[in-house]
């Protein structure tokens, strides 16, 4: 393939993959799951978690010259990163507006704020760049599996992206506003793709402390935020349902996994 054909290919792919999961996704939240925000919470746990430590993780550390102490240092920073970031979140709108006689109820603005729906646009726009590098690599070696890899990783976003527009619907986003900012990070494939192919040897170097940031987004949110959440409603019928609908969001992960 010529440098252009090459390139156009990678972009309009990339871009392909970045933006379809995100539409598909948001066609099955509008249609089904918007009304059952509280129960696709956990489904989201199950999802986010699975991607984590069953898909991004394993893969940065069988990635060729990743240091595993590096990638546990790296994991651990993200955790505490993104603890900071929602601590500066909190402090700000503490700070600027609870309190200011406006008749908000305590906690209004960390509310609104949603805090968890900005981390996770973070680690979801991590995640697809990083699919942009893979896609752009796989092109480069054979148009074929460009495209194969390119099909794989749209099957895989799809119940990524389901978790993360629940996310950004319990963290108060419209439905709009949480397609336009999934949609918005569907692009960074777009991004990690063209930046692959110019320069793909330092792309790779830091392909796996990508993904292993993105997944510490994905864990932080899970366990800091959403499960915090189940934990009010403490009852064994509420408990035993979040327990099936996280392992039915583990086992959508597992089961599209194993479909490619």
């Amino acid at each position: 393939m010529s440098f252009m054909s090459v390139l156009q290919s990678i972009l309009l792919v990339t871009a392909l993959a970045g933006t379809a999961s995100v539409l598909v996704a948001a066609s099955f939240s509008l249609s089904l799951l918007s009304k059952m925000v509280d129960n696709m919470v956990s489904v989201s746990v199950g999802i986010l978690l699975a991607t984590a430590l069953l898909h991004s993780l394993p893969e940065a550390f069988t990635m060729a010259g990743a240091s595993p102490q590096l990638l546990f240092a790296t994991l651990l920073a993200g955790l505490l990163g993104f603890f900071l970031l929602e601590k500066i979140a909190l402090l700000r709108h503490s700070h600027h507006h609870e309190g200011d006689g406006h008749g908000h109820h305590h906690g209004h603005d960390a509310e609104v704020a949603g805090r968890s729906g900005w981390m996770i646009l973070v680690g979801d726009g991590l995640h697809n760049f990083v699919d942009g590098i893979l896609i752009a690599a796989a092109f480069m070696a054979d148009y074929q599996l460009g495209i194969f890899t390119a099909i794989a990783i749209i099957a895989h976003e799809i119940p990524q992206e389901i978790g993360d527009f629940i996310v950004l619907l319990n963290a108060g986003f419209t439905r709009t506003r949480a397609l336009m900012y999934n949609f918005i990070c569907g692009l960074a494939a777009v991004v990690g793709g063209v930046l692959a192919y110019f320069f793909l040897e330092k792309a790779n170097a830091a392909m796996p402390y990508l993904l292993v940031i993105a997944s510490s987004s994905f864990i932080y949110i899970a366990v800091s935020d959403l499960i915090p959440q189940m934990h009010r409603r403490p009852h064994w019928a509420e408990s035993l349902r979040q327990t099936i609908l996280i392992a039915c969001g583990v086992g959508f992960v597992i089961l599209l996994s194993l479909l490619h």
